[in-house]
């Protein structure tokens, strides 16, 4: 279940549209979880979606209560590099503009549908609409992901990232100095109150903790430090969140106020470039290394002491 109390910022827009951002499913979708009353406004159930909100009201939203999805199809044009595959295991160096799994608005041409045409069986692993998948980047995040190829090895993932025996390491660039060279952001996250679109700080919030190391402080344009960041938790935009939160902005991230004059980027400057893990069955400690894009490796290159 899904509980929320509209923000000004969406008051005046259709039922059926805020129940597709609230459950991250599809204007289509949304109108169905409407139509079969799984929605509540004010704790009243709605079977309209073009019923207009006002600010303050209350919506519940039962996911729960739409069918069960077609699951993704195969296909072998979407390009990604499979750094490792093995009996049990897949390690992905996925590129920055393509959509982890089919979602809202992106019902194909995923990573999921191109690795279901690379490794077939991947369709019996995990949940039937992300097959294999055990963690996420965001789009516009390149790096590194594990992928479960048997059931076996998605479950020991699973817990091995719940338990935090999974190790990622990303580099990113933000704007500004920070206080000390290294440091822990430990803040809930959870939907933002005033939009819930976005992710925030919020007391209601997921655990959430983030480490952070400066490798470097630029002053050329403008000040701006390249950091290593280490995830203790997995949530949403989580460093983007983290780091906004503290005053320094990923560079070029457009929803956490990193967009500013003197160091153009074309996606947030974030990138995972590390990840170790045990071996989901033989129990080999693994490590994986991505380098820097050649899109985030020009930004930095411009920068200067």
């Amino acid at each position: 279940m899904i509980e929320e109390e509209i923000p000004g910022a969406l008051a005046g827009e259709r039922l059926d549209r805020v129940v597709s951002l609230l459950a991250e499913c599809s204007r289509s979708d949304a109108t169905l979880l409407v139509g079969l009353g799984g929605v509540r406004v004010d704790g009243e159930v709605q079977t309209s979606g073009k019923i207009r909100l006002k600010a303050g009201q209350r919506v519940e939203v039962e996911p729960a209560m739409l069918p069960e999805p077609k699951g993704p199809e195969a296909d072998p044009s979407v390009e990604f590099t499979v750094v490792h595959a093995d009996e049990h295991l897949i390690i992905v160096d996925k590129p920055a503009g393509l959509v982890v799994h089919p979602g809202a608005g992106h019902a194909e041409g995923t990573m999921v549908n191109g690795l279901l045409a690379r490794f077939p069986e991947l369709a019996a692993v995990g949940e039937s609409h992300r097959p294999g998948i055990v963690h996420r980047l965001d789009v516009g995040t390149s790096g590194l992901l594990a992928v479960a190829r048997t059931q076996l090895a998605y479950h020991v993932l699973v817990d091995a990232l719940a338990n935090r025996d999974v190790g990622r390491v990303y580099q990113a660039l933000v704007w500004g100095h920070l206080a000390n060279s290294h440091g822990v952001v430990d803040a809930p996250i959870g939907r933002d109150h005033r939009d819930p679109t976005r992710m925030a700080v919020v007391v209601d919030g997921k655990p959430s903790r983030t480490r952070y190391r400066v490798l470097h402080e630029y002053r050329v344009p403008t000040a701006t430090s390249a950091l290593e960041c280490r995830l203790d938790s997995g949530r949403t935009h989580q460093i983007r969140v983290h780091l906004s939160a503290i005053g320094h902005p990923v560079v070029g991230d457009p929803t956490y106020g990193g967009v500013r004059s003197g160091v153009p980027s074309p996606r947030p400057f974030l990138h995972a470039a590390v990840l170790e893990l045990d071996h989901p069955v033989t129990h080999e400690p693994l490590r994986f290394e991505s380098p820097l894009p050649a899109d985030l490796a020009a930004v930095e290159a411009a920068l200067g002491d």
